[in-house]
């Protein structure tokens, strides 16, 4: 009899720890099965640096980087659509520091001809100087 009542005890307590074994295995395989979140704040970056770039006319000095940057967002686009939320986080971060490289590219172009008209501009301005000179002498 004592080794009946044991046994139970032991069938008893060993039921709770499989069930418990179970159901921990079972939520951990379906957090690994679970698709993670869209990256939609990505997303929503690599879209708002494309559209500042454009407003910015960007296309007229760094067209190869904004086409780049407009590629890598589609792709992010049909990462998203495909669940492959790592690669379309990627892809859309990428997207995005295209589209700040093909701005800053841009802004460094418009500085260098700012840049060059102010030399030209004092070029011009020392030979009128001399000019002046000669005809004052």
């Amino acid at each position: 009899m004592r080794h009946s009542i044991l046994h139970e005890k032991r069938r008893f307590l060993g039921t709770p720890l499989l069930i418990c074994t179970t159901a921990t295995a079972t939520l951990l395989l379906g957090a690994c099965a679970t698709v993670p979140d869209p990256p939609t704040q990505a997303l929503q970056a690599a879209e708002s640096a494309i559209n500042n770039a454009e407003q910015s006319r960007v296309a007229d000095y760094a067209s190869a980087e904004l086409t780049q940057a407009r590629e890598k967002l589609n792709a992010a686009r049909m990462a998203t659509r495909n669940e492959q939320m790592e690669d379309a986080e990627r892809l859309a971060v990428e997207s995005r520091v295209h589209a700040d490289l093909a701005y800053a590219r841009a802004e460094e172009v418009k500085a260098k001809a700012v840049n060059d008209e102010m030399r030209r501009s004092i070029e011009i301005l020392k030979a009128e100087m001399s000019r002046s000179r000669g005809d004052q002498q």
